[in-house]
């Protein structure tokens, strides 16, 4: 399982940057195939995450980090709030509560673009391009 070799990589001292885009299609399922609140909440936290690096997109590396930790650092901490805040309130187990598990328990990874201006906040293309390695040595 390629999750095993990711993993073997951080034990290297690799350090994990999490993928926003993995974090958000959790809440766009819920909401397309269950027409969730907290799916479509959740959504509106990621638009305006993605607001602001479509917005850095070409600035150079200090700037990116000063808007990200200006514009889009403060709303990454009111998602975090308002997940912790929704976790209460859903049972174990469910679609809701394994969304919001999979963001809290990566979010010092999914929160570390906002530190470095040369980190992506959706790794997408990173992981497209080692999964053929991941892969192989699985």
């Amino acid at each position: 399982m390629t999750s095993r070799v990711y993993k073997a990589l951080f034990d290297l001292g690799v350090t994990e940057a999490g993928c926003l885009a993995h974090a958000r299609r959790k809440f766009h399922e819920l909401w397309v195939n269950h027409q969730s609140s907290i799916g479509e909440q959740a959504l509106k936290f990621f638009i305006q995450l993605y607001e602001v690096e479509r917005e850095v997109k070409e600035l150079d590396l200090e700037e990116r980090r000063r808007i990200r930790q200006l514009k889009a650092k403060p709303v990454a901490d009111a998602l975090h709030a308002w997940l912790a805040a929704q976790r209460q309130r859903v049972p174990d187990g469910t679609a809701t509560a394994k969304a919001i598990d999979y963001s809290l328990t990566r979010w010092s990874a999914l929160t570390r673009y906002l530190d470095d201006g040369a980190l992506p906040a959706d790794n997408n293309w990173v992981e497209n391009q080692i999964r053929p390695i991941a892969t192989t040595c699985s």
